[in-house]
């Protein structure tokens, strides 16, 4: 498609692409310039909270603290 062309359509010529798949190459004096090419298909939607629950395993108590505060040395 020359360059003027896809200038005067450029809005209706994405469309297109985006409907129909096919990409379109825009040249200038005979020669390619641009590809518009489809969007890459989106990253699926995954749960996030809870993915990793069946490769988590705790060991120990994770709500106390690791050490007692007569050991902190901002403490004396």
């Amino acid at each position: 498609m020359p360059i003027s062309k896809f200038k005067a359509t450029c809005l209706s010529v994405m469309d297109r692409v985006r409907r129909t798949g096919r990409p379109v190459r825009v040249t200038r004096f005979g020669k390619p310039v641009a590809d518009v090419v489809p969007p890459a298909p989106l990253p699926s939607q995954q749960r996030r909270l809870g993915r990793l629950a069946d490769r988590t395993v705790i060991e120990g108590d994770i709500v106390s603290p690791v050490s007692t505060a007569d050991e902190w040395e901002v403490l004396r």
